[in-house]
């Protein structure tokens, strides 16, 4: 079974999202035969690489509120993230462009599959969440991608190239919004079933056993292996016999 993250860097609900849904799968029977794949998507696309803002004004800016507001909206986004075990700064962070963390993304599943990509999401959230160091830089993605295990030249050799996986990241953006999503996190179930936002851990549970249970068994409309079947075939006991 194939579940289909999309999701933004810079998303807390993202962040406490994939929390929510990994302790979802770790209890989850069949959960060696899920395939997770992470899509891109972008909250803030036409924001200029190098532009960042500080976040409780860009929230307060953004939603209408005062800085107060913003910062107990920060506060509580904190509350939730801790009952997931994540730690969460509520002041001093920043706000940029994740295209490329996208491209990052894409490049991490080509070269190490599932697990190389999701080791360097979640180091991208933590980054952005829980550390000091802004992730708006090159060198510090560089240096998450090196500590997921991606070589280091190649990452900024992708970095330095404004057209890597640039089309890759596109197309998830193209998709998310084929498929309705027009916020994320975004979770599609074998293409099948869509679960949208940071939902409880129970509610992907149900979605994953619902989503399993569902698999269709293979309709075969014609068996080379059958007796008498014109398509010949080989199997665990051979090969069939070319008849004369």
């Amino acid at each position: 079974m194939r579940v289909e993250i999309w999701s933004d860097i810079a998303c807390p609900w993202c962040y406490v999202g994939k929390a929510r849904f990994e302790k979802a799968l770790r209890a989850f029977e069949h959960q060696d035969a899920v395939e997770v794949i992470h899509r891109s998507f972008e909250l803030d696309p036409n924001r200029p690489k190098g532009d960042t803002a500080a976040v409780i004004p860009m929230l307060a800016q953004k939603y209408g509120m005062t800085e107060d507001q913003a910062k107990d909206a920060e506060r509580r986004l904190g509350d939730n993230a801790a009952a997931e075990g994540l730690a969460y700064r509520t002041e001093g962070r920043d706000h940029g462009n994740t295209f490329d963390m996208h491209r990052l993304l894409h490049f991490a599943r080509e070269q190490g599959g599932q697990d190389t990509q999701d080791r360097l999401i979640g180091a991208f959230y933590r980054a952005n969440f829980a550390e000091e160091r802004s992730v708006f830089d090159d060198e510090r993605l560089i240096a998450l991608a090196a500590d997921a295990g991606l070589d280091a030249d190649a990452a900024r050799a992708v970095l330095a190239d404004p057209d890597a996986y640039a089309d890759a990241v596109r197309a998830d953006e193209r998709e998310a919004a084929e498929l309705g999503a027009n916020g994320v996190p975004f979770f599609v179930l074998d293409r099948k079933f869509g679960v949208s936002g940071a939902q409880p851990a129970e509610v992907f549970t149900q979605a994953l056993e619902q989503a399993w249970g569902a698999r269709s068994p293979l309709t075969v409309l014609a068996d080379g292996a059958a007796d008498g079947a014109d398509g010949e075939a080989c199997g665990p006991d051979g090969c069939a016999v070319p008849r004369a």
